[in-house]
């Protein structure tokens, strides 16, 4: 990993692109430290204090939340509508229609989430402030409560803005970077938390050491998990084309163990963290009985929150993987898989497999997801996320960025070798 980091600032393209995504990697966590007008920052810092969802929630905003920055909903409402996006598309047809015509369909479908976004943003900035008003956070005027809900709405166009700028001129996955770079930032106040907590002897030694252990056996385990994959061995036919002979060798189709990556861990905790907003515009008993059933670590929450990784690792896999396309592909350039006949057989067998093991990765994203939650209960650690989530986003974004990068040497690597060939008076000439 580090020679290619290295090999990488080499490379003057390359180069740019990292450059690029450091820099707004700062100006996004620059914005996280910028106060919404008419909040005091004091005041928000001592409620999140007492633990509870809030902590869970600031996890996603990166600290911005605690402090209600101008970036205070991060890229919460992007991912809502990310997710009703993609399920419109599957249930209606004319969007699905819109999808399958190009680049200038897809382009399309990006605008739509845009507005989505807003919308989001609009209704979650709404109900954080009627909450501020609740616990007596903010006690402005009509007019004070709109400037913070256009602030934080603009704010988080303005996320948006940031990650669809690395996707598209830095390197890696823009909106996963940005999660990535809120949960990075927090680990040195989180160390600090820790230590005072030693020392306060609120909490015991040994029970450090069990989760430290844990902790290294969580990233160990996301690390099998981000990389493990089911190898289904392909044979090729031998065939004549021109005066040359293709094929006759074997290869395999690597079929991931967690093709989805963190994205149904990141779905599913904003599916929740959505009604539990919306919760906070009401006050009353039915509003309350919601907000308790839906808080990170009641059994309602846990259960929904392990049925819905399991739906998005399923939904997300079908939506980036087509066994019939891959089935196709290996029937026009001669393919076969040992024992199955071409064609659809193939597709189903490759379905079949791929069911199987998404489970199994499915399963171990539910667990990873909980730890922090079953050890908060069974050993009494509070205000301590030391895995989970967490780690799992953290592992599963670094590696993610790093193959990029790898991906970004090896395509130069071969670029360099074309030109070389060509200025030699090889046979390569385009």
């Amino acid at each position: 990993m580090l020679d290619s980091f290295r090999d990488a600032f080499r490379l003057p393209d390359l180069k740019r692109r990292i450059l690029f995504t450091i820099g707004v990697l700062f100006l996004y966590r620059l914005g996280a430290h910028i106060p919404t007008p008419g909040i005091d920052a004091t005041a928000m810092s001592h409620l999140f204090d007492q633990g509870g969802v809030l902590g869970f929630l600031d996890i996603f905003a990166g600290g911005a939340l605690r402090r209600f920055s101008i970036f205070a909903l991060g890229v919460a409402p992007y991912i809502n509508s990310s997710i009703v996006m993609q399920l419109l598309v599957i249930v209606i047809p004319a969007l699905e229609k819109m999808q399958k015509e190009g680049e200038e369909g897809r382009k399309r479908i990006v605008q739509i989430t845009r507005w989505g976004t807003i919308f989001f943003a609009l209704v979650q900035a709404i109900g954080l402030t009627f909450w501020l008003g609740n616990v007596g956070i903010f006690s402005g005027v009509l007019f004070d409560a709109v400037i913070i809900v256009v602030t934080v709405t603009t704010g988080a166009i303005a996320v948006m803005w940031l990650g669809e700028e690395i996707s598209d001129h830095g390197i890696g996955n823009g909106i996963s970077l940005l999660i990535f770079a809120g949960i990075v930032a927090r680990i040195p106040e989180a160390g600090i938390r820790t230590w005072n907590m030693l020392k306060l002897g609120e909490m015991n030694l040994f029970v450090m050491l069990i989760a430290l252990m844990l902790m290294i056996v969580v990233v160990a385990g996301c690390i099998l998990l981000q990389e493990g994959q089911r190898r289904l061995p392909v044979q090729y036919a031998k065939r004549v084309v021109g005066n040359k002979m293709y094929g006759g060798q074997s290869t395999f189709i690597p079929l991931r163990v967690n093709q989805a990556g963190v994205i149904p861990i990141i779905f599913a905790s904003s599916v929740l963290l959505f009604p539990y907003t919306i919760a906070r515009l009401f006050s009353g008993d039915i509003a309350a009985v919601m907000q308790r059933l839906l808080a990170p670590g009641s059994a309602l929450y846990m259960l929904l929150y392990v049925t819905l990784i399991i739906f998005f690792s399923y939904f997300y896999t079908a939506v980036v993987f087509n066994p019939a396309d891959v089935a196709n592909n290996m029937k026009k350039y001669g393919g076969f898989i040992l024992g199955i006949r071409p064609g659809r057989p193939t597709s189903d067998f490759i379905e079949k497999v791929m069911s199987r093991i998404t489970l199994g990765g499915a399963v171990f994203l539910a667990i990873i997801a909980l730890i922090p939650t079953l050890m908060t209960k069974i050993m009494g650690i509070t205000s301590f996320y030391f895995g989970g989530t967490a780690i799992l986003i953290v592992v599963g974004v670094a590696l993610d960025t790093v193959h990029q990068i790898e991906g970004q040497l090896l395509m130069r690597h071969y670029e360099g070798i074309l030109k070389r060939r060509d200025k030699t008076g090889g046979l390569l000439r385009f």
